[in-house]
């Protein structure tokens, strides 16, 4: 049993309150303790953090499982098929562009052509009339019935019109193309070029050469701008844009608004690719090594990602879904768990010392918790058994032990008082003699009637004055003695021959090497559910070392799991007396006075314990 030791302090203090400092001391562990302390979570709490937990766990593998196999594939396939579109459009021109040259060599392969030698515009003759006509039946055989084509229009070396496959229009002039000197030297190595001027159809334009490099004229082939945006809108892929070798616009598709993309179509930097532009729209592009052509296809994000997106959104509804299921399923599961488990707890917290029994819950039926309940219920009944046997026990051994201490007590009073009354004999004072067996008569009656029932501090007090009746016949006016005792404090219960043993200790030992007037006061205060013993003297006190060897004896020998030690007397028997009434609501101290004298106190709470 663990004691605390308390400090040298009159009874009213102690009582009363505690001064700011000792506050301050008692506060700082408890401050430190709640600091040190983790913070608890309940049963429920720890169900919903680990299945918490493993939800967020398997949605995560779900979600990286989407993302790695379903949307970043789906994504990439996506870019892909764009590309590939843009790619097969670009394809498509080239077959386009193929079918003028073939055209263009159908026209050149007539020998017919070359029959006029340089081609100029001459003035209305008959030779001119049959230069026109013949320059018509060639471009007529050449085209045949199927007509794909604008106009087929031919050009002199000055890049003068010679003649028109259909005429309805003014051709677009050749002299711009003449003067380029790039163009030029293209169309002098039989290669051909693709102009597209402002304002203008699409020309495929070559030179009409021999096989000795002799450059008789140019053709012509105007294409339809029809038929070249139905190419540009065969993948219904967005905006599409056809740039030339010059990044030129050649042709635009029908939902194109080149004037806004333009700022945000960048130089081919290789073959093929895909990119974003400012507004997060995807650009793919593909570079023809045939035409030089670029298509560019302009696509809004939402149309490139929409199947994309359509996947995400899935996998956000269903983990939403699942989310919300399962913390709905986590909720009412660790309800309908935890649930029983606080109903036994809040049962379980109403048992008490002195009513060990559980009421069984009809809700619990056919749950492992009823079961538990069961069990538990039949442990409480054993356990209440084996309580009834042990408090039995208890009780027998503490009535000997207390029986044991107080036996040691009523010898040695005797023995003093009877000494006292021997000396008074042979002085032959009879009046004092009748009165001291008066006291003794009062005493012995108190101390044997009923050894084994507590007794009142009215009683306690009583007793003690017939005691110092008895010895102030053998100190007469050098003892001086007082009690001040609460009228509250009479009815408060305690074992026999309490107050007494100190006192006597008082005047055998403290009063040694004092002079008279020897004073001895007791005081007794009830405050607060405490009541408090504290018996002073004015001797000249304890030493130091007898302080601590005896509150070490006391805190030794007083114990019910101590064996009863018979010979121990005095404070340590007295101490022992009241602990095994009190147990842990009991303080005891002794300490010496500051300027002379000594105290003892007894402090005990009649309501709970101090430690």
């Amino acid at each position: 049993m663990n004691r605390h030791r308390l400090p040298n302090a009159p009874v009213s203090a102690i009582l009363g309150g505690k001064s700011q400092d000792s506050s301050r001391k008692e506060l700082l562990p408890v401050i430190r303790s709640f600091l040190r302390k983790r913070p608890q979570f309940s049963l429920r709490g720890r169900l919903i953090v680990i299945f918490s937990l493993l939800l967020a766990l398997v949605l995560g593998s779900f979600l990286i499982f989407t993302n790695l196999l379903v949307i970043k594939p789906t994504k990439e396939r996506t870019i892909k098929d764009t590309l590939l579109a843009t790619a097969m459009i670009s394809e498509r021109l080239d077959d386009y562009i193929d079918t003028q040259n073939q055209l263009s060599q159908r026209i050149l392969s007539n020998r017919a052509i070359f029959s006029f030698g340089a081609l100029t515009k001459k003035s209305q003759s008959e030779e001119a009339l049959n230069q026109y006509r013949i320059l018509s039946d060639i471009m007529f055989q050449a085209v045949g019935p199927s007509m794909n084509i604008r106009d087929i229009v031919i050009y002199g070396l000055k890049g003068e019109e010679v003649a028109t496959y259909i005429g309805y229009e003014a051709s677009p002039p050749l002299k711009p193309v003449l003067a380029d000197f790039e163009w030029r030297r293209r169309l002098q190595t039989s290669a051909y070029v693709i102009h597209s001027g402002e304002g203008q159809p699409v020309s495929f334009i070559r030179s009409i050469i021999d096989i000795n490099g002799t450059v008789y004229g140019y053709l012509s082939i105007l294409m339809d701008d029809t038929d070249l945006r139905k190419l540009s809108d065969a993948g219904n892929l967005g905006s599409v844009y056809v740039m030339d070798d010059r990044d030129g616009l050649v042709i635009q598709s029908r939902s194109g608004d080149f004037a806004k993309d333009r700022g945000n179509i960048r130089p081919a930097a290789k073959e093929q690719g895909i990119y974003t532009d400012s507004q997060s729209h995807y650009i793919a592009y593909y570079k023809s090594s045939h035409t030089e052509w670029t298509v560019y296809t302009v696509i809004p994000r939402e149309s490139v990602l929409g199947s994309v997106n359509s996947v995400r959104n899935i996998a956000v509804i269903l983990f939403v879904s699942l989310t919300l299921f399962s913390f709905l399923y986590i909720y009412f599961t660790s309800k309908s768990l935890v649930l029983p488990i606080r109903k036994l707890r809040r049962q379980v917290l109403q048992i008490s010392y002195s009513n060990l029994s559980l009421k069984t819950d009809s809700r619990l039926y056919n749950n492992e918790f009823f079961l538990f309940n069961e069990a538990f219920r039949e442990l409480l009944d054993r356990l209440q058994s084996s309580i009834e046997r042990e408090k039995l026990a208890l009780h027998e051994e503490v009535m000997a032990r207390n029986s044991a201490l107080q036996a040691q007590i009523a010898p040695h009073f005797i023995h003093n008082v009877l000494y006292l009354i021997s000396i008074a004999a042979q002085e032959n004072r009879m009046n004092v003699v009748t009165e001291m067996c008066k006291h003794l008569s009062e005493s012995l009656r108190y101390v044997v009637s009923s050894p084994y029932q507590h007794v009142t501090l009215r009683d306690e007090i009583e007793h003690t004055k017939h005691y110092l009746a008895l010895i102030q016949q053998k100190y007469e006016d050098d003892l001086e003695w007082e009690i001040d005792m609460d009228p509250a404090a009479e009815s408060i219960l305690l074992p026999r021959l309490v107050i007494q043993p100190f006192v006597e200790n008082c005047i055998e030992h403290a009063f040694e090497q004092t002079d008279p007037p020897w004073r001895i006061q007791i005081k007794i205060k009830l405050y607060n559910g405490l009541w408090a013993i504290e018996i002073s003297d004015n001797g000249q006190g304890f030493a130091e070392e007898d302080i601590k060897r005896t509150l070490e004896r006391i805190k030794a020998e007083n114990s019910v799991e101590q064996p009863v030690k018979i010979g121990s007397m005095g404070i340590v028997n007295t101490v022992g007396r009241l602990e095994l009434m009190y147990r842990n609501r009991l303080f005891f101290n002794m300490y010496n006075g500051e300027n002379v004298g000594a105290t003892i106190q007894i402090i005990a709470s009649m309501t709970k314990d101090f430690y």
